[in-house]
């Protein structure tokens, strides 16, 4: 196995292509349009284009994707995080033609990436579990009945997906209906499928996480354990490893929980198992995600270990190249830098990074997709970067995170840095008896965020392709549009803003609108829900800025970009 094609885009497309170099593979970038130019297809030794622009079309795309494998000469298929990398029939179409999946087995990801045939393994292993349905659910009534039934809050969840997309927590009964909605559209748009299941939600609960890499026979061994309670949208923001103020008991039945789940379908490759602790003590199994995590540097940090190439071994039948669970050195913190606005609600921020300055010096490690000039796109996830800190303890970890953050310095697009910053100076992060949960940041943390200078938008990107013969055999060419929008255009003066319109309501942030909430016409108070945007992969309500009379001035389907008027309330 000597080429290498890597689904995906972003710093994960980075990391497997540096464990590709440092493992002597070439690495076969593909890209969307947009990211012709991005650092992961500037790195790698080879690069694919998927031709199109939207995820769909292209990281999405089983058959792109498997063409770009064949015409690039690749072996193998490394998914990444989020995408394909947890669909069982990219890894059959990737086995079907005649390569090496690197990832667990079709038949694991099918009986683990449904989290309703997870509870079911969870439940004949004996791991702790609440209430939850074993079923996909047939409508929103179904949703209703289990609500009062068991009792509210609920969580809705995709049953095909992960990373908070399709997730949706409900407290109020007249609500279920409509999140049972919401959060099927999201798992259609994040992962081809809108199955969903329902189950209680466990209030303030923490979100603990095991490390697994199993060698397809039935033998796993537990790399290490994280937190990752710091979540906004029940997406983490900051985790750590390994997780604080456990009792040995509980890190001892969460790591025996974990082997033995993924132990009884025979696990291939790295997973990752994840529980919620409730603040009376009591575990429940969650999920089990099939694939590599975001947050894997931290146990990286704390293990010595390289998952990457842990993954390389066990796809080629070597296994994995330790089979007890190493000892944690010291404490490491990972922060995802996302083009994020904390001050507005984490709305996105997609742009130019005019300029960059990254942090250095002893356990500081950056993970990134970009550098500067490269544009944070809004076709795609709001993650920049990841910063990663380890030192001896916890505490001395704390100290040098604060360093590397006030090192750090993005300009252009918003991002989460002042919200880290905020963060982990905070009593109940910072101390040893960690009092925060899931939802402590948009209880506690969030009223008290500033809202940050909203950035340019971004210039048109992509592709536009013409076909062209070249030394007599026909090709396509593809040139950057913001080149051609140039070419033969005389310079002309630019034209003087026009006066603001208080009617006109504009959009928080780019992204495609989803549907209308309210009828043309309708009479609207201020703060009224009137419609629904997928940006950045999640879904954002806009609300009436002032009460009057509501003039939709945009169609559903439509893309939008930020600040564009959305309607008008007269």
């Amino acid at each position: 196995m000597t080429r290498v094609l890597i689904a995906n885009r972003g710093e994960i497309a980075v990391r497997v292509i540096r464990a590709c170099a440092e493992a002597g593979y070439t690495s076969v970038a593909v890209y969307a349009d947009q990211d012709a130019d991005a650092l992961h297809v500037r790195l790698a030794d080879e690069a694919v284009g998927l031709g199109g622009d939207t995820a769909a079309s292209t990281y999405l795309s089983v058959e792109a994707l498997i063409d770009a494998a064949r015409r690039s000469g690749a072996d193998a298929v490394h998914p990444g995080y989020g995408f394909l990398s947890e669909s069982a029939a990219f890894a059959r179409a990737v086995e079907g033609a005649g390569l090496v999946w690197i990832g667990p087995s079709p038949e694991s990801i099918d009986a683990l990436g449904d989290k309703m045939t997870a509870r079911r393994i969870a439940q004949r292993v004996g791991a702790p579990l609440a209430a939850g349905t074993d079923e996909p659910l047939s409508g929103p009534e179904e949703a209703v009945a289990f609500a009062e039934e068991h009792g509210l809050p609920i969580a809705i969840k995709a049953a095909f997906g992960g990373g908070g997309r399709g997730l949706k927590v409900v407290r109020e009964l007249s609500e279920v209906a409509a999140a049972f909605e919401a959060a099927t559209r999201e798992a259609v748009a994040a992962f081809g499928r809108g199955e969903c299941f329902v189950e209680r939600f466990l209030e303030r609960p923490r979100h603990i996480e095991v490390q697994v890499l199993g060698d397809g026979r039935g033998g796993v061994v537990v790399v290490g354990d994280r937190d990752c309670s710091m979540q906004r949208r029940n997406q983490k923001l900051i985790e750590e490893a390994p997780a604080p103020a456990l009792a040995p008991e509980q890190r001892s039945a969460i790591h025996e929980a974990a082997r033995a789940i993924c132990a009884e379908v025979q696990y291939r490759g790295a997973g990752t198992v994840e529980f919620l602790l409730a603040a009376d003590g009591t575990i429940s199994f969650l999920e089990v995600n099939t694939r590599l995590q975001v947050e894997h540097p931290v146990t990286e940090e704390v293990t010595g270990t390289d998952l990457v190439r842990e993954q390389f071994r066990i796809a080629f039948g070597e296994g994995p190249s330790f089979t007890e669970t190493p000892r944690p050195s010291g404490h490491a913190f990972e922060f995802r830098i996302n083009a994020e606005d904390p001050g507005r609600g984490f709305l996105p921020s997609p742009g130019r990074v005019e300029a960059l300055r990254i942090p250095g010096g002893p356990g500081v490690r950056w993970d990134s997709g970009i550098e500067a000039g490269d544009v944070v796109q809004p076709a795609f996830d709001s993650l920049i970067a990841k910063l990663i800190v380890h030192a001896d303890t916890r505490e001395a970890a704390l100290v040098r995170a604060r360093r590397a953050l006030r090192e750090l310095a993005v300009d252009g697009p918003a991002t989460v840095i002042p919200f880290d910053l905020r963060a982990i100076d905070d009593p109940a992060f910072a101390t040893d008896t960690f009092g925060v949960h899931t939802q402590w940041i948009e209880t506690v943390l969030l009223p008290a965020l500033d809202a940050q200078p909203r950035p340019a938008v971004a210039p048109v990107s992509g592709l536009q392709r013409f076909p062209v013969e070249v030394d007599g055999r026909r090709v396509v060419l593809g040139l950057p549009a913001e080149l051609l929008a140039g070419i033969g255009r005389p310079a002309t003066e630019a034209a003087p803003e026009p006066a603001a319109d208080a009617s006109e309501l504009r959009t928080p942030a780019p992204g495609t609108l989803v549907r209308w909430l309210l009828d043309d016409g309708a009479e609207v108070a201020a703060g009224d829900p009137v419609a629904v945007l997928d940006a950045m992969k999640m879904e954002t309500t806009v609300t009436a800025h002032r009460p009057g009379t509501l003039t939709r001035r945009a169609e559903t389907g439509a893309t939008v970009a930020p600040d564009a008027v959305l309607a008008t309330i007269a």
